[in-house]
């Protein structure tokens, strides 16, 4: 009950600090290559093919190219491995899972008088996993910076007075009113002069500023970062064939997402000078929202052999709900001393809308007879569009600002084949996509392959693919003072299985 009634009083006080930054926007921006294995054993270049449960996500005109009424379902099995480099330090972490990733019909009406130039029309519902959030990585070395930095970046401006509890007030009591009354910045100083990472330089109520208990050195830092969560689209899905020339569709999708994020830091020193020697500070994260877009996809068969397909995929809009909790615990060896600051308080921050870049995409396809087929896809996507709302929020719009200076329009490449013989289907794919950021550094392009088979069984139908990407990227350790990266090769490979069966 106790920890209910802190939930409850931090969702009305936490008015005035924001936990969003450029990263959740890029996070929430961006999709993997998932669903049908048929679809991911070619990458994903399916946007001017259709007939095909995954390629109604990518072109919602391809649902009026199915035959007839058809369902798909699929697992996967992920896995995942990062050899993460921290200045001195070389850690390899390795995972893996298994998904429901996709599951869907849809059903085919045809006409019943050919004088009827609407040929067809089509009804279908795909559930996709968008995004997979697991991931997991040990960034541990010898730097020359320390947390201290974190904690002086807040503390630095604000009185003493707010930090020091009062006759009564215990630490809950006092995380709490700062964040009702002063914000998350103020709290961050709060856990720094309590953990006895800062102190005042003056023992005055109204200092304001403050110096650091560590002495400068060489710090041994493990910063450990798990996270778990999924960003998930139902597809609801009507399109219809004019002729034999067009084809025209439209999906309106409904997206979840959840994420729950750990990270934890453990700092240690043997300075001459450092009356704290250690250093353990902890944050979680939990993430909820739900949100909609649309979709618009044409189709059109130029000749025969020839197919090109065009969609628009609109923005996102999602409605975000963010908690976090925070604890920290320092040793000093001079004292032989160990203080734990824990407020065991669940900060609820208020709901926040989150809107997502749209994406515009150009397919081409040569179709081959009966015997096999060529397909590519190119997709523009510009994240500099992403946009935390509302937009008159101060902190909103220094995001915002970062998001605009930082982002930039990404391309992704896809390009997929499949050959038959007789029952037996050989697939095999390629993509690239770029880095959303200007400076590559940050996050780099993402290059992947795909190969796969098929067997018709007549009434069942089944998909068997392996796809593998990798890229680079340099995440900060946190956003302010310790800002140090960890460079990260990330691998991630997937076993993916799909049935297909006419309803």
């Amino acid at each position: 009950m106790k920890k209910l009634y802190f939930t409850v009083v931090a969702l009305l006080a936490m008015t005035l600090s924001q936990a969003q930054d450029i990263t959740d926007a890029v996070r929430y921006s961006t999709d993997q290559l998932t669903g049908t294995a048929r679809f991911r054993a070619m990458s994903g270049a399916f946007g001017a093919l259709g007939g095909d449960l995954s390629a109604i996500s990518i072109n919602p005109a391809g649902s009026a190219i199915f035959l007839s009424s058809a369902a798909t379902v699929t697992l996967s099995y992920n896995d995942r491995k990062n050899n993460t480099q921290y200045f001195n330090g070389s850690t390899i972490n390795s995972s893996s899972d298994v998904y429901f990733d996709q599951a869907g019909a849809v059903l085919v009406f045809n006409s019943m008088k050919d004088e009827n130039a609407w040929r067809k029309f089509s009804l279908g519902v795909n559930y996709s996993q968008n995004n997979s959030f697991d991931d997991s990585y040990l960034a541990q070395g010898s730097s020359s910076k320390s947390i201290d930095s974190y904690f002086l970046a807040y503390a630095n401006g604000v009185p003493l007075n707010l930090l020091e509890t009062i006759e009564g007030e215990n630490v809950t009591d006092l995380y709490l009113y700062l964040g009702e009354n002063e914000g998350f910045g103020t709290q961050q100083a709060f856990l720094g002069y309590q953990g006895f990472v800062l102190d005042p330089l003056a023992d005055d109520p109204d200092n304001t500023s403050y110096s650091s208990s560590i002495a400068p050195g060489n710090f041994d830092q493990q910063y450990s970062y798990a996270a778990t969560g999924l960003n998930g689209k139902f597809a609801f899905n009507f399109a219809t064939k004019y002729q034999d020339f067009l084809h025209l569709g439209i999906n309106l999708n409904a997206h979840f997402m959840n994420y729950d994020r750990a990270t934890r830091l453990v700092e240690r020193n043997s300075n001459s000078g450092s009356t704290t020697n250690e250093v353990i500070f902890a944050n979680n994260l939990s993430t909820t929202g739900n949100g909609f877009s649309l979709q618009l996809g044409s189709i059109a068969n130029v000749t025969d052999n020839i197919r090109v397909g065009l969609t628009y995929d609109s923005p996102t809009w999602y409605l975000i709900t963010e908690q976090t909790t925070q604890r920290i615990e320092t040793y000093s060896a001079e004292f032989d001393d160990r203080v734990f600051v824990d407020p065991n308080v669940v900060n609820a921050y208020p709901d926040y809308k989150l809107k997502t870049p749209g994406k515009l995409t150009g397919s081409l396809a040569f179709l081959f007879g009966d015997s096999g087929l060529i397909s590519f896809d190119y997709s523009y996507k510009d994240f500099s569009n992403t946009e935390f709302r509302p937009a008159n929020d101060l902190e909103f719009t220094f995001q915002n600002s970062l998001i605009n200076d930082n982002l930039k329009a990404a391309s992704t490449y896809r390009v997929g084949g499949e050959y038959r013989i007789k029952e037996w289907s050989l697939r095999g794919g390629y993509r690239f996509e770029e880095s959303p950021y200007k400076d590559s550094f940050i996050m780099g392009d993402l290059n992947g392959y795909s190969a796969g088979v098929g067997y018709d069984f007549g009434a069942i139908k089944a998909d068997l693919s392996y796809d593998n990407s990798s890229r680079t990227d340099n995440p900060q350790l946190y956003q302010v003072g310790l800002t140090n990266s960890a460079e990260i090769n990330r691998d991630f490979s997937s076993v993916v299985l799909s049935l297909s069966f006419g309803i």
